[in-house]
Formats: structure tokens, C-alpha cells, sequence
């Protein structure tokens, strides 16, 4: 059974950072796509970077040089390190697996940005 933890979300500043971490059981992330998403309150839940089995990443444009995405092959963990956060990136974010034909969520980790 495939189980996704997040954790490292918090409460920081405008300007701050955080970094995420997925922890996965059950399954091999190396050869998984592995996604952050985050949701605002009355917002629908949107996708935030990607990383695949071979390395490539991708970025949504507003977190683009911002964000980073990585991955801990022996730790069978992503992460998302966050820089520059803005109040505009305070959301729950959830970790996704795909693999097999099958999609996996976490259940999120709130980041809330404020003074």
C-alpha cells in the first residue's frame, strides 16, 4: 500500500523559507512522477513542480526560480525547497505519486506565510 507524508510546513515570514518533504512507503519514487500541488481556501488545488523517474523537473510560473524540487532516492523522499515565499503562497501543499497507471495523495502540510 502506497502512503505519502508530508511534513516541514509551517509558519514564516514574507521573504522566508521552508522546505517540504514527502516521505513515501510502499513504493519506489525513482521510477514514479512525483508532484507538489498546493490549495488556497475556496481555490481548487493546483499544481506547483514536478520531477519524473529521469530528472526532468518542471515549475509552475509562479513559483519558478523560486522553488525546487528534488529527490532522495535512498530516503524514497521529495522535497520542496521554498525561497523568496510571498503571502500568496500560503496554501496546504500535498505531495502526488503516479505510477502504474495509478495516482497517490498525501495529506497535505500547511504553509502559511505572514508577518
Amino acid at each position: 500500500q502506497v502512503q505519502l507524508v508530508e511534513s516541514g510546513g509551517g509558519l514564516v515570514q514574507p521573504g522566508g523559507s521552508l522546505r517540504l518533504s514527502c516521505a513515501a512507503s510502499g513504493s519506489d519514487i525513482s521510477i514514479a512522477d512525483m508532484r507538489w500541488y498546493r490549495q488556497r481556501p475556496t481555490e481548487q488545488r493546483e499544481f506547483v513542480a514536478g520531477i519524473v523517474s529521469g530528472g526532468t523537473t518542471k515549475y509552475a510560473d509562479s513559483v519558478k526560480d523560486r522553488f525546487t524540487i528534488s529527490r532522495d532516492n535512498v530516503q524514497n523522499t521529495v522535497f520542496l525547497e521554498m525561497n523568496g515565499l510571498k503571502p500568496d503562497d500560503t496554501a496546504v501543499y500535498y505531495c502526488r505519486q503516479l505510477s502504474g497507471g495509478r495516482s497517490y495523495w498525501g495529506q497535505g502540510t500547511q504553509v502559511t506565510v505572514s508577518s
